[in-house]
């Protein structure tokens, strides 16, 4: 790291990962998450950075805006016993804690995304730029739409998910939420009218089949169509029958959410569909002075490379939406393991991560590595 530059103050590995190990033992499913919050921020002011809460909750930590490191502070509900065990006692994927023998610290978060939020506030330290933990991102993203409107663009954006130490994320799909509401009359069930629980699955069916594709077509490039909810019977008055549903669509990057959309209401005959608003999809270049970064810093580690393409949506969409500066998402951890009930990260990788965020950040301000 270049002598000359400010606002860098060293962080061990052990203390990056005491952090680490703080924040998976503090509970911070969406909504509940001030106490992790309270935790980063003890942080920062331990090593001379200023940082506080936002009015929503985000953990902001400014310093030089050359790249802003970003992960979220909640998780998803779910109890998992914070434990550290060795490498060799659990069935580890990640090659780097089988090969040194490392540890593994079991707990909700640990992969997503404690482990990458935690290895990007110390390498924020480290390296004097700007981090921000964000809220609610695995419900509705609060924190970071509230993020883009109320800062000003960085030059760069690390956003933190697990990508494993080697891997770095270029491209999500974007993602449009639906609610389908129909009624009908009652009527004795052996009549032949639809009621309104078909009309609802009669929507759905024709959804599914206008965005039917064959088996060469990658997930990615995909809009896959989901329904995550139905209700539907006789109302409490008797006189109709009555149906919701609630739907998903996740939109590659060669489809925009309003094609998606209007696809989607084609198939509309009867009820209606209102649309909360749609995430965009991303897909970055491997181009650019981020992802060269990334490159070169893993290939210090010894390690080959990886560009990731994930089928699921992020914060990093919000952020691509909305500010004109090149990004990556990255951070250590299995994504396999996000939200499962066996989630566990190698702190072997987690300290791998930790010097590839510190190098990717030091030449993005334009240090030597």
């Amino acid at each position: 790291m270049s002598a000359t530059m400010e606002n860098t103050t060293d962080v061990s590995l052990e203390d990056a990962r005491q952090l680490l190990i703080d924040l998976v033992s503090t509970p911070s499913p969406s909504g509940e998450e001030d106490a992790a919050a309270a935790c980063l921020v003890e942080f920062f002011e331990a090593y001379g950075r200023e940082a506080w809460t936002d009015e929503v909750g985000n953990v902001r930590a400014p310093a030089d805006d050359a790249v802003l490191l970003t992960s979220h502070v909640d998780t998803v509900p779910g109890e998992i016993p914070v434990e550290v065990q060795p490498a060799d006692d659990v069935d580890v994927e990640r090659e780097i804690a089988k090969r040194t023998g490392e540890e593994v610290l079991w707990g909700r978060g640990s992969v997503d995304a404690t482990g990458p939020l935690a290895a990007m506030a110390a390498a924020a330290v480290r390296t004097g730029v700007s981090f921000v933990g964000v809220v609610g991102e695995e419900t509705n993203s609060r924190g970071a739409r509230h993020l883009v409107e109320d800062r000003e663009e960085p030059a760069a954006v690390v956003n933190g998910e697990p990508s494993g130490a080697t891997g770095i994320t270029l491209g999500y799909r974007g993602f449009l939420a639906g609610t389908y509401v129909a009624t009908s009359e009652s009527g004795h069930t052996s009549r032949p009218e639809p009621n309104a629980i078909q009309h609802a699955t009669n929507w759905w069916t024709g959804v599914e089949a206008a965005f039917e594709y064959d088996e060469y077509t990658a997930v990615f490039e995909r809009v896959t169509a989901k329904p995550v909810d139905i209700d539907g019977g006789i109302s409490d008055d008797g006189l109709s029958v009555e149906a919701t549903l609630d739907v998903q669509l996740r939109i590659p990057p060669s489809l925009d959410a309003e094609t998606v959309r209007e696809t989607a209401e084609a198939e509309l005959e009867i009820g209606t569909v209102s649309w909360a608003e749609p995430i965009p999809p991303v897909m970055e270049s491997p181009r650019t002075e981020v992802a060269r970064a990334f490159r070169a810093a893993i290939r210090k580690e010894g390690c080959d490379p990886r560009l990731l393409r994930k089928t699921g949506t992020s914060d990093m969409n919000l952020y691509a939406g909305v500010w004109d500066c090149p990004m990556a998402t990255y951070g250590p951890g299995n994504s396999d393991l996000d939200h499962a009930p066996d989630e566990r990260l190698s702190l072997a990788e987690f300290d791998q991560s930790v010097e590839i965020l510190g190098r990717v950040a030091t030449t993005l301000r334009g240090g030597e590595e």
